[in-house]
């Protein structure tokens, strides 16, 4: 009866005993998009999420070399699916989750263009950009650059950040004049964009599908994810300046 009695409370209490706590590694860009995901889902799941942020080569990086996270929400298809190839994510769960948008952004009204124009101009001393070698996004801008035929040109110009993350920083702080961020960084729900800013056409560069795959074979893990494929889920997505499948 003793047994019962301290027994019962736990099976029958508001939180169940399988209820988890999961390590997410996110790709910065995903930041406040991910933040508002896990809090929407933690409100109808008795699970807890704890996220991570920084660039997807990074990640990837780390979690070859045995980091501890649950699932992977990558800025874009390789690296999941080299995680897939390799044997370090499980077979299968690797989708779309979002279809990310690059934009060159300046905090200073009436800088950018719509043509994107001032990228050929003496009006700014520094553009950022996110590390090509790390960062999908930092890969995009060198596209768009490239495209623009000013890559070469715009070398002694460039501030490169470890991610899209901090590459957002060195231009909100004045460390760069204009930078090329993630759309979902300056296109908040229900809030103009601040400053000024060019999509640059998509033909520009090879289109940022951002992937999620599962690492670990954990009763949260797999529920998140099929949360993050929900219709609410990608409704909540789309609000934040993402598209999706």
């Amino acid at each position: 009866m003793r047994f019962l009695a301290v027994i019962l409370p736990l099976l029958l209490g508001p939180h169940p005993v399988f209820a988890d706590t999961l390590r997410v590694a996110v790709a910065s860009n995903f930041a406040a998009t991910a933040q508002a995901l896990a809090e929407r889902f933690e409100q109808t799941s008795d699970h807890r999420i704890k996220l991570a942020f920084g660039s997807t080569g990074k990640h990837y990086g780390q979690i070859v070399h045995g980091a501890p996270f649950d699932a992977f929400l990558a800025a874009d298809a390789e690296r999941p699916r080299r995680l897939e190839a390799e044997g370090r994510a499980i077979a299968g769960t690797r989708f779309t989750y979002a279809i990310g948008r690059l934009a060159l952004w300046s905090p200073i009204p009436g800088l950018v263009d719509s043509a994107g124009q001032v990228l050929g101009s003496d009006r700014y001393t520094h553009l950022a950009i996110a590390n090509p070698r790390l960062a999908p996004y930092g890969m995009a801008a060198q596209q768009v650059l490239q495209r623009l035929q000013l890559w070469e040109s715009l070398q002694n110009r460039l501030i490169r950040g470890e991610n899209i993350g901090q590459t957002f920083r060195f231009v909100k702080g004045g460390g760069a004049q204009l930078g090329f961020v993630a759309l979902s960084q300056v296109r908040h729900p229900d809030e103009p964009a601040s400053g000024s800013l060019w999509l640059p056409p998509a033909g520009y560069y090879t289109p940022i599908e951002q992937q999620a795959v599962l690492l670990n074979e954990k009763p949260a893990a797999r529920a998140f994810l099929q949360f993050l494929a929900s219709a609410p889920a990608r409704t909540l997505i789309r609000a934040h300046g993402y598209e999706t499948p």
